[in-house]
C-alpha cells in the first residue's frame, strides 16, 4: 500500500515570483507589475523586477532540479510576455523564452506542467474591465490557444487557473492583492463566472490544438477538519467545507461545482443568483468540461464540529500556542486527508496537490548550509496524510512542494521564505536546504521512506 508506483512527484514555482526580466524582451506590463510598484500595497516595496532572475537562470536551475531528483516542474506563462497586450499582436521573444524553457526541461529529464494562469493578469486587459468583461473568457480562450500552438508539442500537461478564489477574492474583492480593488458582489460574482467560462473554454482549446494533453484546474481551499471521528462531526465539516457563506470568493464548491458537476451549489445561486451575467444558465455547458486532473493547493485547515445551530456546524479554534509557519499559518497535517478525501468523494476526478510547503524563518548558517528541520517534519506529517488518503480510495495522482525556490510572496515580498532551495536576492546565489536533500530520498522511494 502507498502511493501508486507512477504517482508524480515535482516541485512549483509562478512566473511573476520567479522570472524577473519584468521589462525585458518585450514583456508587457502585468496588473502585479504596477501594484507593487504603488507605495504601500506590498511590504517593504519589494517588487517582482528581478526575483529570482529564472529568465536568465533558467538552465542554472532546471540542472539543479535534476540533481535534486526533481521529475516534473509546474511553473506558469506569464500572459503579458507573450501578448503584451493580451490581445492581439504576439512577442515572439516571449515565446522563444519558454520554448528555451520546456527543451531544457526535457532535456534534463523533467516534464513541464504548465500552468495558464498565475495571477499575472495583463494591464492592458484591466484596463478594458478585466474579468468583469463579457469579453475576457474568449480574451483567455486566444491566449491559451497560442500556448498550445506553441508549446503542446512537447507539454503534456496543462493546468488552466491557479487559485481563483486569491486572484478574484484578494484582487477584486478585498483588494489586498493586484489591482488592489474593492468590488461589490455585482461586479465580482460576474467575474467569477466569467473565470468559470474562460476555464472551460480553454480545456476545450487544449482539447482541440493539443491532442493527448492531461488538463487540469486548481482552485484552493482550507479543508475543514472533523474535531471527532464521529459521524455527526464529520459530516458537519463536509458541510462546512463546500457551504457558500457571505465569504463567496473562497468556496470551494462555487470555484469547483460548475466545472467538475456542471452547476452551481443551490446554496450559492440562493444567495448570490441574482448577480450571475444574463444567459448564466447556457455556459454551464461551456464550463463543465471533462478533465484528467482535479487540483488543490492545500496548506491549512481548520477544525469544525456539529451543533446546535441553524449551519448544523461551528469552528473549534485551535488551542493556545498551537504551531504556526513563519507566516503564521496553523500547522493541521490532517487537511491533507480530508480535503483530499471530501473532494474526491464528490468531484471523483483523478486528484493532485498542485502546492503544499511552508515558509520557515531559513537562513544560510555559518557551516554555509541551509538547515530547516521545521520544513521537513512538516512535510514528513502531510505526505503521511496524503498517503493514508490514497490507501484509503482516494485517486491521488501527484504531489508537487511549494517552492522549487524562495521567491516572491506577492504583498508579502521577500519576507517569507517557502523554497527548498534558498535564494540570496542581492547575489541570487542559491544554496539547497536540508528538506530538499530529504524530499529527494522521499521521491526516490515513491514515499515509502515516509
Amino acid at each position: 500500500m502507498g502511493f501508486r508506483e507512477d504517482f508524480i512527484w515535482g516541485a512549483a514555482t509562478a512566473s511573476y515570483q520567479v522570472e524577473g526580466a519584468a521589462r525585458e524582451d518585450g514583456r508587457g506590463e502585468s496588473i502585479w507589475d504596477r501594484f507593487s510598484h504603488t507605495p504601500g500595497k506590498v511590504f517593504h516595496g519589494d517588487t517582482g523586477d528581478v526575483a529570482c532572475d529564472h529568465y536568465h537562470r533558467f538552465a542554472e536551475d532546471a540542472a539543479l532540479m535534476r540533481e535534486l531528483g526533481i521529475r516534473n516542474y509546474r511553473f506558469s506563462v506569464a500572459w503579458p510576455r507573450l501578448m503584451p497586450e493580451g490581445t492581439g499582436a504576439v512577442n515572439q521573444k516571449g515565446i522563444d523564452f519558454y520554448n528555451r524553457l520546456i527543451d531544457t526541461l526535457l532535456e534534463q529529464g523533467i516534464t513541464p506542467f504548465m500552468t495558464l494562469f498565475h495571477w499575472d493578469y495583463p494591464s492592458a486587459l484591466q484596463a478594458r474591465g478585466a474579468w468583469e468583461n463579457p469579453d475576457s473568457p474568449k480574451w483567455f480562450e486566444d491566449y491559451v490557444a497560442l500556448c498550445a500552438r506553441s508549446f503542446g508539442d512537447r507539454v503534456h500537461n496543462f493546468l488552466t487557473f491557479n487559485e481563483p478564489q486569491c486572484f478574484i477574492g484578494l484582487g477584486y474583492v478585498k483588494g489586498i492583492h493586484a489591482p488592489g480593488l474593492l468590488l461589490p458582489d455585482s461586479s465580482t460574482i460576474p467575474m467569477s463566472h466569467h473565470v468559470l467560462k474562460a476555464h472551460g473554454l480553454a480545456v476545450k482549446a487544449l482539447r482541440e490544438l493539443a491532442p493527448g494533453a492531461c488538463v487540469g484546474y486548481a482552485p484552493c481551499g482550507e479543508p475543514c477538519i472533523p474535531a471527532s471521528d464521529s459521524e455527526a462531526d464529520i459530516e458537519a465539516a463536509r458541510r462546512s467545507y463546500f457551504g457558500v457563506t457571505d465569504d463567496w470568493s473562497w468556496s470551494i464548491s462555487w470555484w469547483s461545482d460548475p466545472a467538475l458537476l456542471g452547476a452551481y451549489p443551490e446554496q450559492g445561486l440562493q444567495k448570490f443568483g441574482r448577480y450571475l451575467p444574463r444567459g448564466w444558465e447556457r455556459d454551464l455547458e461551456i464550463i463543465h468540461q471533462p478533465l484528467d486532473y482535479y487540483a488543490q493547493n492545500i496548506y491549512n485547515g481548520h477544525v469544525v464540529r456539529a451543533a446546535d445551530n441553524a449551519d448544523g456546524w461551528e469552528n473549534v479554534p485551535f488551542p493556545a500556542g498551537a504551531p504556526k509557519t513563519a507566516i503564521q499559518w496553523f500547522v493541521s497535517p490532517d487537511a491533507l486527508y480530508w480535503g483530499p478525501k471530501f473532494l474526491y468523494e464528490r468531484y471523483k476526478t483523478p486528484f493532485l496537490i498542485t502546492e503544499n510547503g511552508m515558509s520557515c524563518h531559513d537562513a544560510v548558517s555559518l557551516d554555509g548550509k541551509v538547515h530547516d528541520p521545521n520544513r521537513e517534519d512538516y512535510m514528513h506529517r502531510y505526505l503521511l496524510a496524503y498517503r493514508r488518503a490514497a490507501e484509503e480510495g482516494v485517486d491521488a495522482r501527484g504531489y508537487f512542494a511549494w517552492s522549487l525556490m524562495d521567491n516572491y510572496e506577492w504583498a508579502s515580498g521577500y519576507n517569507e521564505r517557502f523554497g527548498l532551495v534558498h535564494v540570496d536576492y542581492q547575489t541570487q546565489k542559491r544554496t539547497v536546504k536540508d528538506s530538499a536533500y530529504w524530499y529527494k530520498r522521499v521521491m526516490e522511494s515513491n514515499g515509502v521512506i515516509l
